[in-house]
């Protein structure tokens, strides 16, 4: 079987206990892998000196491999388009909708290897992609194939719209997808790439896209179709006013009230975004362990609000981060991804009024009503979300830390550079959020290099990218 040695890096953050501050961080250590799993870390004089291929790692911080819960990889054909800079979440939506109409099959799987080429680069090794348009020929099976060209860890969700503008719904009729048709196509793409086995590349989930897009009855149907196929469900929940709105209007009821009711509770499903959950909500997540994908960039960006996450996790709620779709971020770098959690929890913090201002265990100190007490997120916990956490929320006990037996997901980043400068001698942990965002120097997935010394090295970038924005310009204009 193939060895990997990353040899005496300055430090490797391992993540390996729920509470990031009780991690273990070693000093001048390695992290010895076989075939496609971690054998032993530890101290670098304690582990082997040699394998079939050896990383010098001296200068590096070593963590686990990000992951991202949340993605719509073909968005990034319409990243900063125009008529979309500037709208929240509907309006977004609506001058969206007649461009995405055009997506090929050929469209989607460039779309989604620049999108895994992006995450890669940043360090990101497992991601999930929710793609819920299925024009001119396009199936999932068009981004599962692109990952495995591109060798990243794939959670694909089958998504669907299935409640067009005539019947109240926010997408165009021609957009949206008989009921039937998409359940058969769900089970088919769970029978076919769906893998439950540890290390798993590709896992499947049932994803109907959202309350103002779908039919109760869909997503009944779809919990009952993913759970008899041992597969778990997505779908986005709670995104802003607007998403409140509706469910109100046309459920009579609260996003999570809707969800409880529908059977989109459980320690099998996980929600995008859920900015707008009530302390009900919060409590009812909690009880049942569904898991949230918090997407802080889009958020901000479709002014969607702030996402209650501090009183997330202190009720016990699983959390990960998600890069949502590159339209609505316009990036997919996990690493300022975890770096926007980090600011804008802190930022929420400061809007709320004095008297609510509390820390995790219900204590505030303050001078002259200034707060002096601890941030409502650390950089380590915001690494925590993008490793562990996102494990949790897509159900992988084999990644998101580090320790023998598991997965050898692995990013490494540069501490060497002129960002770190001045940082990463006090702390390298927290110098990669809270100095400059750096790109991943090396990237290993399953045990496989597939950045090296800060260069894509499962494909040719250039040709992709020329092909991409080919693609991106011939898609604006049919609209």
């Amino acid at each position: 079987m193939p060895t990997l040695l990353i040899r005496n890096a300055d430090c490797v953050a391992t993540f390996d206990h729920p509470d990031p501050n009780q991690s273990r961080e070693l000093r001048q250590a390695s992290v010895f892998v076989r075939d496609n799993r971690i054998e032993a870390i530890g101290p670098a004089a304690e582990l082997p000196s040699s394998a079939d291929e050896v990383i010098d790692a001296r200068g590096h911080l070593v963590l686990p491999g990000l992951v991202n819960t949340h993605h719509h990889m073909y968005q990034s054909l319409t990243r900063a388009i125009p008529q979309a800079q500037n709208a929240e979440l509907f309006g977004w939506l609506r001058a969206l909708y007649p461009i995405w109409a055009g997506l090929t099959p050929e469209m989607v799987q460039v779309s989604s290897r620049v999108a895994m080429a992006e995450l890669l680069l940043s360090g990101c090794t497992t991601s999930s992609d929710h793609l819920y348009l299925y024009p001119n020929g396009v199936r999932l099976d068009d981004s599962i194939e692109a990952a495995q060209a591109i060798g990243m860890r794939f959670v694909a969700t089958r998504g669907s719209m299935s409640v067009g503008q005539s019947q109240g719904g926010l997408p165009p009729d021609a957009l949206v997808e008989r009921e039937d048709l998409i359940l058969r196509d769900t089970q088919r793409v769970i029978e076919t790439w769906h893998d439950t086995r540890h290390g798993a590349m590709v896992n499947v989930a049932a994803a109907p896209c959202s309350p103002f897009s779908v039919s109760r009855d869909l997503m009944r149907e779809s919990a009952a179709l993913a759970r008899s196929l041992g597969a778990r469900l997505h779908t986005h929940l709670a995104e802003n006013d607007h998403d409140l709105a509706y469910s109100r209007e046309k459920f009579n009821c609260t996003p999570t009230e809707y969800a409880q009711d529908l059977g989109w509770l459980g320690p099998d499903v996980w929600h995008a975004h859920c900015v707008r959950l009530d302390d009900a909500g919060i409590s009812l997540f909690a009880a049942s362990r569904t898991g949230v994908a918090h997407c802080p960039c889009s958020n901000m960006r479709l002014a969607s609000g702030i996402a209650p996450i501090r009183r997330l996790l202190d009720a016990g709620v699983p959390v990960g981060l998600g890069v949502d779709g590159s339209a609505s971020n316009d990036s997919a770098h996990m690493v300022n991804e975890a770096r926007q959690a980090m600011l804008l929890a802190r930022v929420g913090r400061a809007m709320q009024p004095p008297e609510d201002r509390t820390n995790s265990r219900g204590e505030r100190q303050t001078f002259f009503g200034c707060d002096l007490g601890p941030a409502e997120m650390s950089a380590r916990d915001a690494l925590a979300l993008a490793t562990r956490g996102g494990a949790q929320v897509l159900g992988r006990a084999d990644i998101g830390h580090l320790a023998p037996g598991m997965c050898a997901d692995l990013a490494l980043f540069n501490l060497r550079t002129l960002g770190f400068a001045g940082g990463a001698v006090h702390d390298p942990v927290g110098a990669l959020l809270l100095c400059a965002s750096p790109q991943a120097a090396w990237t290993v997935v399953n045990g496989r290099v597939v950045v090296r010394e800060g260069q894509l090295a499962t494909l040719d970038l250039g040709p992709l990218l020329e092909r991409h924005n080919r693609l991106a310009r011939q898609l604006a204009i049919a609209t």
